[in-house]
């Protein structure tokens, strides 16, 4: 019996679109599978479905998430599998939509049981991290725990902070937590998964295109807004694409247009990467063109 059905693919491929008619046609859960779609401090910027579309059919892991929380695969995936829970019974597929490939794959093959530091613990690192650059903070974890140290880029700031975050809060390195992964929260057999792959122009064009409607939909205000917050900017969600260009935009260092050229380039650069992650790590997925994905879906759920 197939679970749930897994659309994925790279950004402005259409996925949201496909899974609120499926959800309708078949009173299915949409279950959020975006990284940064579960913050809710940027609905337009991150392109979370509008609240018209959440009324429509129900949405879970959308917006959840403050922006000043570190939200990681692994609490992600927590959260899924007491979603999956709660469905368990049902006859309606759960359908978990998005265009993070890590939290497909730690849905499908499991993830390394890695322990949560405690948020004091946490916030009190960052707080001393604070102004550090990433090799310098590599550097202190080289010290501490070679061997993690030397699987992480010295510029993964993200990757390190964690490292040190799980040595302090139980005095062995993260690398110890990295053997085999726990059990899948859904075995083979019991879920179909889609890749949506438009051309590379169509997608590239897409992309352009919302941008400039988020602009018009208020995305500069989302920033504004927080840059405000002044939370500590390692955090993802000061990283969502596009941030990073605005918030130089608000300090004066860039135009407006300057800042969106930059931020459709990165955002082209980032879905050539999806496209590159699921060639190599979502070989159990069909790739379909957007326009045939619903047909697909259908079939796949028989």
């Amino acid at each position: 019996m197939i679970r749930a059905l897994l659309i994925a693919g790279p950004t402005a491929s259409g996925k949201s679109a496909v899974a609120l008619k499926l959800a309708k046609r078949f009173g299915a859960t949409i279950v959020n599978a975006d990284s940064m779609q579960v913050y809710r401090d940027l609905r337009v910027l991150a392109a979370r479905p509008s609240e018209a579309e959440e009324r429509q059919a129900p949405h879970r892991l959308y917006g959840e998430i403050d922006g000043a929380e570190n939200f990681s695969v692994g609490l992600w995936l927590a959260r899924a599998r007491a979603i999956l829970a709660e469905n368990a019974g049902r006859p309606a597929p759960i359908l978990f939509v998005g265009g993070t490939g890590l939290y497909f794959r730690a849905l499908t093959q499991g993830l390394s049981d890695i322990p949560q530091a405690p948020q004091s613990l946490r916030a009190a690192l960052r707080a001393e991290a604070e102004g550090l650059a990433a090799p310098s903070l590599h550097a202190r974890l080289a010290t501490r725990d070679p061997l993690t140290a030397a699987r992480l880029s010295p510029s993964d700031r993200q990757r390190v902070l964690r490292a040190l975050e799980v040595l302090a809060a139980t005095g062995r390195p993260l690398a110890e937590f990295q053997g085999g992964p726990a059990a899948p929260a859904l075995a083979a057999g019991e879920w179909a998964g889609l890749f949506l792959a438009p051309e590379r122009a169509v997608l590239d064009a897409r992309i352009e295109a919302r941008f400039a409607a988020m602009l018009g939909e208020g995305a500069l205000d989302e920033v504004a807004a927080l840059m405000r917050r002044g939370l500590d900017p390692a955090l993802p969600v000061m990283r969502a694409h596009g941030a990073p260009q605005l918030m130089a935009h608000l300090r004066g260092e860039l135009t407006l247009d300057e800042a969106a050229g930059l931020a459709v380039r990165g955002t082209r650069r980032y879905a050539k990467r999806q496209f590159t992650w699921a060639r190599h790590q979502m070989s159990d997925f069909a790739w379909v063109a957007p326009e045939a994905a619903e047909a697909s879906a259908l079939k796949a759920l028989g």
